[in-house]
């Protein structure tokens, strides 16, 4: 069922028995908590619902009605998509698994008590709590920049009305004009998204503005997938895109927003379109939780994806700092189904088996040209170790790489279905 927040009180308030108070052996069923709806929370919640038929109650905290997908956002920005492609609503999970959706923020995190307080003041109890918050972003990070300035250098990094913003702001330049991007620090989410998006803004701007220049300015000496980006747009946007690295200054940047100047290294640059991508770290509710360490993440047990603070508080995604596995959507669908079967063991006494992930991330470069790279991966008691790895090669004919890119078409369609049934 749905609840808006004053339906969810009063209902809160009349039954408080069933979801104010902690399970009793005989009395209630156990309850999970999950906070956040995208790809891990949304997840997990589905399968503890469907796999333990109704035995374990199930309340997933999102503030939003429609969840937008960062993964496959850069397409919309290069023209391949529409924005109402990447939204999905929380109906079906409501409806055919009855999980209780809570239409509010998750305020704060009492451990020791095992609840959750909602901004609207509710609180909720949990035998188990998972948190998939995503990412926030590191204080500080780029200097200059602030969610304040979000408005006017978007971020694009959490999907919705920034991605609208940032293309509306690549369509509008003038002609011949510099559309700049500040890539982030290791770790972030997705780590090629910030190289397929600029693939996907060249792609853009080919179409409407071909003499524009785009400007990357990265601090990382590598990063995923390089020599592929790097053979795509040497083939498809020749002379277009120029990369400032570390041994140039790209680690050395600071941003004036209502100026619209980059300063690398000193030199100062006026540009019309600066997307900001900050360093990163787990969301707020994870610090608040009291279970990220002094990186911002969220160390947890690479096993059951518990977080190593607390073994009833499970943390998915973006957030978990876990091992080798990249912060991914695909990889947070494939934590989640571990973290809900560990879940739904320890609580309904069903068979756990040995924790198994995968990830895999498309990206692409220009029409029909997609590539990808993934790994499987074992728990061991230090991290999630890659074990079997794979990536498309440089000079791949373009049959094999339109291959891949519908491959990727129907991997989308397939996961958010997983996600939000």
């Amino acid at each position: 069922m749905t609840m808006q927040r004053r339906q969810f009180l009063g209902t809160m308030a009349a039954a408080g028995a069933v979801l104010g108070a902690p399970a009793v052996f005989g009395q209630a069923k156990p309850r999970v908590v999950v906070i956040g709806g995208g790809a891990g929370g949304a997840t997990c919640a589905r399968y503890i619902a469907r796999d333990s038929e109704g035995a374990i109650d199930v309340i997933l905290v999102e503030p939003s009605e429609v969840y937008y997908t960062c993964f496959f956002s850069n397409l919309y920005l290069g023209g391949f998509r529409d924005f109402e492609s990447l939204g999905h609503r929380y109906d079906k999970l409501a409806s055919d698994h009855g999980i209780t959706l809570a239409r509010d923020m998750a305020a704060g995190v009492d451990r020791d008590a095992g609840t959750v307080t909602l901004a609207g003041g509710e609180m909720l109890f949990y035998d188990r709590l998972v948190i998939a918050p995503g990412i926030d972003f590191a204080d500080g990070s780029v200097p200059g920049w602030d969610l304040s300035k979000a408005e006017i250098m978007p971020h694009a990094y959490k999907a919705g009305p920034q991605t609208q913003l940032l293309k509306a702001q690549v369509e509008a330049m003038p002609e011949g004009g510099t559309f700049c991007m500040i890539a982030p620090p290791n770790p972030y989410r997705c780590p090629p998204g910030p190289y397929e998006r600029i693939s996907m803004v060249a792609h853009l701007l080919t179409q409407a503005n071909p003499s524009a220049k785009i400007l990357l300015v990265d601090p990382k000496e590598k990063y995923s997938k390089q020599g592929l980006f790097e053979e795509g747009w040497q083939r498809h946007y020749s002379g277009m895109i120029t990369r400032i690295g570390p041994d140039f200054g790209g680690d050395k940047v600071e941003v004036r927003p209502e100026a619209m100047e980059v300063v690398i290294d000193g030199e100062v640059e006026r540009v019309d379109v600066c997307n900001v991508i900050p360093g990163q770290r787990a969301g707020a509710i994870a610090e608040a939780a009291g279970v990220t360490d002094d990186t911002g993440w969220v160390p947890v047990n690479p096993h059951s994806m518990a977080s190593r603070a607390d073994p009833k508080v499970f943390v998915l995604g973006d957030a978990s700092a876990q091992g080798d596995m990249p912060k991914s959507g695909f990889a947070a669908n494939s934590q989640a189904k571990v973290a809900a079967m560990v879940i739904r063991a320890e609580l309904s006494g069903s068979k756990a088996f040995p924790a198994k992930y995968s990830n895999t991330c498309w990206s692409l470069i220009a029409t029909d040209d997609g590539v990808k790279v993934g790994a499987s991966y074992e728990a061991t008691d230090e991290k999630i170790a890659s074990v079997d790895s794979f990536i498309s090669q440089t000079g791949e004919d373009a049959a094999l790489r339109k291959a891949t890119y519908e491959e990727s078409l129907g991997w989308y369609a397939g996961i958010t279905a997983d996600i939000f049934g």
